[in-house]
């Protein structure tokens, strides 16, 4: 068994869409509810806290729902290509009818409904990963996947740089060329996985080839060959492991989204930075993230996925603790930025498929659902938590902040001891590219 390269590309597409809308989303969208709407920064952080409260029932629901769906295109794709299509309208009709209409009611209902929208497909979309990945090679793959993410998110991030020029009154601020280019580019990658991927024919051929073998499945055989019937819980060691993982998870997006969510912001209010600057920082980033995807999937499959999560947070901590020691803005900020981009790579590419180990292959859309139940759960917290400090307590808040909850994550991962798994070791360095056609 092979890692397929083209086809994990090709599947990423759709992370790609999903990503590039909500660079978007964390980006400005607090930005609009601040100028347009003259939100304070507690209020505009429960209104950014809004998706990730509908994604707690949502997320885990259309996971579970899409496990035992079957139709002609497969599970996945009919939540994929209904939930793109309507939220591309959506986001046209929040855009263009209601931040012109500056009802707020009218605002928040039409984002509202897109937020559904968007959730109805998140984890089936995630979840076509593993469904169509050889379980050793599973690290890997997100490692392509979560460029293809990156890349969507960079996608946005140069269009904000060429599309989007604020006006002397922010207010007035004209988001519908990035909106057109936004839709475009999610209407364009979703169509290129409906055409390329063939959900139930790949999957019968990985089923064929025993690829799809995880931890999940290990017990379950224990279970079956001593009752017989196969309806067992998971092992108290292995739930434990678990738990522990999904609470680093939590911690981790905790740190991370409160910087996303509020540097635009903190730019302006801290360093007196203007004319959307704050999308440079952001870019050496997400673009330190891109480069590091592959190399790291390659490091951790030689120091274990855990390993190399610990080591991706102690530097994720330490570049948000200098960064916040910062009293003006110095290019070397983006020294620090890029770092923190690869700390995330190493964090993301190897979390998401530790829980998929602990999952059976029949179930994994709802553990899909139950990672992001807790990323969102951080994201409905942190939100409302330090926006309540930037605005009553100071915005130098905010680094500090990101700090204390990454070094947390640190302590609950070091309780992790399951979800490990590594590719079977190469014979040769060359096999290391094998691709399957």
């Amino acid at each position: 068994m092979k890692l397929n390269y083209k086809r994990t590309i090709l599947i990423g597409f759709a992370f790609f869409s999903i990503c590039a809308f909500w660079q978007f989303y964390d980006n400005e969208i607090p930005k609009i509810l601040k100028y347009t709407f003259n939100l304070g920064e507690t209020a505009t952080g429960v209104v950014m806290a809004l998706d990730n409260v509908l994604a707690l029932f949502l997320l885990p629901f259309f996971g579970s729902l899409s496990d035992r769906m079957d139709t002609r295109m497969g599970k996945r794709m009919p939540f994929i290509l209904l939930g793109t299509l309507l939220s591309t309208i959506l986001l046209f009709v929040l855009i263009t009818v209601a931040r012109p209409s500056r009802s707020l009611p009218f605002f928040i209902i039409v984002l509202l409904l897109l937020l559904v929208a968007m959730g109805t497909y998140r984890s089936p979309a995630v979840s076509l990963m593993p469904d169509l990945t050889p379980a050793p090679f599973r690290s890997s793959a997100n490692a392509i996947i979560n460029l293809m993410g990156t890349l969507g998110g960079i996608y946005i991030l140069v269009m904000i740089k060429f599309l989007l020029k604020e006006a002397a009154d922010p207010a007035q601020t004209n988001y519908i060329p990035l909106m057109l280019s936004l839709i475009g580019i999610m209407l364009v990658a979703v169509l290129v996985v409906f055409v390329t991927i063939d959900e139930k024919k790949i999957k019968k051929k990985i089923e064929k080839e025993g690829g799809l073998h995880s931890l999940g499945e290990t017990f379950e055989e224990g279970e079956d060959k001593a009752s017989g019937d196969g309806k067992q819980d998971m092992p108290k060691d292995v739930k434990r492991s678990l738990l522990f993982l999904l609470l680093s998870v939590f911690l981790w997006f905790t740190a991370y989204n409160a910087v996303t969510t509020a540097f635009s912001r903190f730019v302006v209010e801290v360093w007196d930075l203007h004319d959307n600057a704050y999308a440079t920082c952001l870019l050496v980033a997400t673009g330190a993230a891109t480069l590091s995807y592959v190399p790291i999937a390659l490091i951790s499959g030689k120091l274990g996925r855990k390993k190399t999560i610990l080591i991706g947070i102690c530097i994720m901590a330490a570049s948000f603790i200098i960064t916040g020691l910062y009293p003006h803005f110095s290019t070397s900020i983006n020294i620090f930025f890029a770092l923190v981009g690869i700390g995330w790579a190493a964090i993301n590419v190897n979390s998401y498929p530790m829980v998929v180990e602990m999952s059976k292959s029949g179930d994994i859309g709802k553990f899909t659902g139950t990672y992001y139940t807790f990323s969102m759960a951080a994201q409905v917290f942190t939100p409302i938590f330090s926006g309540f400090l930037l605005e009553h307590v100071s915005y130098k808040t905010l680094f500090p902040y990101a700090f204390i909850f990454s070094a947390l994550a640190f302590v609950t991962m070091l309780m992790v001891k399951h979800g490990d798994t590594r590719p079977d070791k190469k014979k040769t360095i060359l096999e290391h590219f094998d691709v399957d056609d």
